[in-house]
């Protein structure tokens, strides 16, 4: 993938950044500082950005927890049609979590 342009980070202490820079940072998603931290996890490092993209953008269901966080599942063909749950921040597109759900029940 290319690097095109800048990206800008909303963090949860309201501050945000802006990067110039495949190097500086891990995803081309709005994200948290705890989603960008949990990516080096190897059973996270998996998850595609384009596969957050769909669960954000088509999602199959969505549930608003009590924090006001959202929670988002999409079924991922390519990896045996397991269902990735992402949690976005209230705004709605501020990535805070992704990972495959094992409990997920259409």
């Amino acid at each position: 993938m290319d690097w095109v342009g800048q990206v800008q980070y909303s963090w949860l202490d309201g501050t945000a950044d802006t990067l110039d820079s495949p190097k500086e940072a891990s995803t081309l998603v709005k994200a948290t500082r705890y989603f960008l931290y949990t990516r080096g996890r190897p059973d996270r490092a998996i998850i595609q950005e384009e596969w957050i993209v769909r669960a954000t953008q088509h999602p199959l269901r969505e549930e608003r927890q009590s924090d006001g966080r959202i929670r988002r599942w999409a079924r991922i063909p390519e990896m045996d049609n397991r269902a990735l749950r992402v949690i976005l921040l209230e705004d709605g597109e501020t990535v805070h979590n992704a990972f495959f759900d094992r409990d997920f029940e259409e």
